[in-house]
């Protein structure tokens, strides 16, 4: 067996998963072969996934914050990354590798303040990247949207995040398998959640219900217990796909498909004022020309936010 090959055996009888292996390297560049090289030999070796830790098992983590993310600016908006203005909202999901999830959602044409990338829906307070790609945390990679509900709509970024990958992929995406890559959107209000059980139910029929949505939906209070449903990510992580050098990688699955209208799904009576409320910002003329593609696109994208004139 081949140096390489010896190290995952050890590794995995470790309870380490391949993600760590693949990920853990500090050069960027080599991660995209990594991660396949991997996702082969767990194929060969008949490797299945492993389901998410339990608490009591999850490393203790630490009570010092993220370094260098205080004061932080977002690398494209130019905002700072932790703020919550008057008004705004905030909106956590995950759906695969963080660095694609992150830049779909800063492209939108308006109302965007920020993005961030970070961990999520875990049991370890602050963790390290590495510890997170290890799978002891419980946390998934995720993505934090700071946004003016008067500008974008709740909606349009729930839309995103179903289009933008594979949400009956189970514990992981692509060749990023692992509880870290699972699919989930964490609600911060009851609207929040209603809009997010009511657009998966929708969606998953639209999939042609041939396999089930397994994105975890869960509330971000039940993780109050464990510090807090989001943790930050490293510096270097955030915007990654904007940085001179960032290698192109994303390993989101796009289906291709549509969510439905808003009107044959939405929650709320009709003619309420909280369909209203809640009805999406961007219009067809934007879905037709930028939704989320098979291959996952967005990593080739230009780095700027759509502009409005262009559709």
């Amino acid at each position: 067996m081949v140096k390489g090959a010896t190290s995952f055996v050890l590794l995995s009888m470790l309870g380490v998963s391949q993600a760590f292996v693949a990920r853990a390297a500090p050069r960027p560049a080599a991660m995209n072969t990594s991660r396949r090289m991997i996702a082969s030999l767990m194929d060969l070796m008949g490797g299945g996934e492993k389901p998410l830790i339990s608490p009591e098992k999850a490393l203790p983590g630490r009570d010092q914050k993220m370094a260098n993310i205080d004061g932080l600016r977002h690398f494209v908006l130019g905002n700072k990354i932790e703020e919550v203005p008057a008004g705004f909202q905030e909106a956590v999901f995950a759906n695969g590798c963080f660095w694609g999830s992150e830049k779909g959602i800063w492209r939108l044409p308006k109302g965007i303040h920020s993005t961030a990338v970070g961990y999520c829906a875990g049991f370890t307070k602050n963790p390290t990247y590495e510890e997170a790609c290890s799978g002891l945390t419980g946390h998934t990679e995720g993505v934090r949207v700071v946004y003016d509900p008067s500008q974008v709509s709740f909606v349009d970024i729930l839309r995103w995040f179903w289009e933008a990958h594979d949400p009956c992929s189970g514990m992981g995406q692509g060749n990023d398998r692992g509880s870290q890559y699972r699919s989930g959107f964490y609600y911060f209000n009851e609207e929040q959640e209603q809009l997010i059980k009511a657009s998966k139910e929708a969606y998953e029929a639209r999939l042609g219900g041939k396999k089930a949505i397994t994105t975890e939906i869960a509330s971000a209070s039940d993780y109050d217990q464990y510090g807090g449903l989001w943790y930050f990510g490293e510096a270097y992580h955030q915007q990654y796909l904007a940085k001179p050098g960032s290698r192109p990688y994303c390993s989101a699955q796009p289906q291709g498909v549509s969510v439905p209208e808003y009107d044959e799904w939405c929650p709320f009576p009709e003619g309420s004022e909280l369909r209203e409320k809640h009805r999406p910002t961007l219009p067809a003329s934007f879905w037709n020309k930028n939704a989320p593609q098979r291959g996952c696109s967005v990593v080739n994208a230009p780095n700027e936010p759509i502009k409005e004139d262009s559709y």
